[in-house]
């Protein structure tokens, strides 16, 4: 396994997270072959190899092919099982208990949002439910449900915003799609802890990024580093003047397991690290100074159609996550050495050297 996830996943293994008291436990991990879900399904696995905790992992994806691919390390592992299912099929049903549930699984690219806004609502609402009514039935121990931060929808300026805060989210514009189902989803989990007793909690995550992206991962963390890296501008697409909150892979994997856990059924948890927080402009020059060459700048090619790359609005948020750290959570990575450790992952999986051989923070 590579040396980055390797550090990653060890991190979150002596954390605080009591992973003895769910020793011998299965997970069903669906949006297996995602980022969030492909690593919680990889680091569950390093737990059984290396300490022995007997999870068995029941990995749900669409594409059995991209799985293969993306598991080709894990196939022989005899407490993985891939499960191929589209959960938008009426006769999709499991056969399998799970103690504890973590559904990643949405539609994640802002393109095919604008493009398909009516299969990423169905993907989210459908999807969401046929989840939910399997671990009601089986009566899961805990599930987990990742929603996002843009259910908080344009906010006003000047103030952390806590969970129960919501702003404005225009329905007429299609890319609303996403946010709206979002917020639908939450209420969804909530009634079913309310009617069905479910011990459901959701997690409106930060933009999550780190160590195990995708070679074809073309959300702009990724563009950024892979400029940077070669040497390259970095172009920015709006004025960059939206703020962003940013969480590493493995905080976000340890929050995760925390609310699992720890979390209160029925309830949401912000996850971010507020020492990430930053326009998008500011995280482009940082980009630029700690992978860049002296020479690289950020340039700007704003299209005269908005809706080209289906870029959410510009909003003004800071997330409050004072509610999951009442948990006991705490992140440990901030933006830069996200950066520093996302480009160590690109250089040894992609094949990119790098323009800061020099730094050996990136190479160690």
């Amino acid at each position: 396994m590579d040396s980055v996830l390797v550090e990653d996943f060890e991190r979150i293994v002596h954390s605080d997270i009591n992973f003895q008291d769910m020793k011998n436990s299965s997970f069903l991990i669906t949006g297996a072959t995602g980022l969030l879900g492909s690593l919680l399904v990889k680091f569950l696995l390093y737990c059984n190899e290396n300490y022995d905790f007997n999870f068995h992992v029941y990995a749900l994806v669409r594409n059995i092919k991209k799985a293969n691919e993306v598991f080709k390390d894990e196939l022989d592992n005899k407490n993985l099982c891939i499960v191929a299912a589209d959960l938008l099929n009426d006769t999709c049903e499991f056969s399998f208990y799970s103690d504890y549930v973590i559904h990643t699984a949405a539609v994640t690219t802002s393109k095919q949002m604008v493009e398909q806004p009516v299969e990423t609502i169905f993907t989210s609402i459908y999807g969401l439910n046929k989840i939910l009514q399997y671990a009601a039935d089986i009566k899961a121990r805990s599930i987990v449900y990742l929603s996002s931060m843009e259910v908080y929808g344009q906010m006003h300026e000047g103030k952390k915003v806590t969970e129960e805060q919501l702003g404005y989210i225009d329905l007429t514009d299609v890319r609303s799609c996403y946010p709206e189902s979002k917020r639908v989803c939450e209420c969804i989990c909530s009634a079913y802890a309310a009617e069905k007793n479910l011990n459901v909690k959701s997690i409106r995550l930060a933009q999550t990024f780190g160590a195990g992206i995708a070679k074809t991962e073309n959300r702009v963390f990724a563009q950024f580093a892979r400029s940077a890296l070669k040497r390259e501008d970095i172009v920015l697409h709006t004025r960059g003047f939206s703020e962003g909150n940013y969480i590493y892979t493995s905080d976000a994997l340890s929050a995760i397991f925390t609310i699992l856990l720890k979390g209160q059924a029925g309830q949401v948890y912000n996850v971010n690290n507020e020492e990430s927080h930053m326009t998008i402009r500011e995280m482009a020059q940082l980009v630029l100074n700690v992978l860049g060459a002296k020479d690289n700048k950020i340039v700007f090619d704003i299209p005269k159609d908005k809706t080209e790359y289906g870029f959410a609005p510009d909003v003004k948020l800071h997330l409050d996550p004072s509610k999951v750290l009442s948990l006991g959570w705490r992140p440990q990575v901030d933006l830069k050495n996200s950066y520093i450790r996302l480009a160590r992952w690109i250089k040894a999986n992609e094949g990119i050297e790098g323009c800061k051989d020099d730094d050996t923070s990136l190479i160690q």
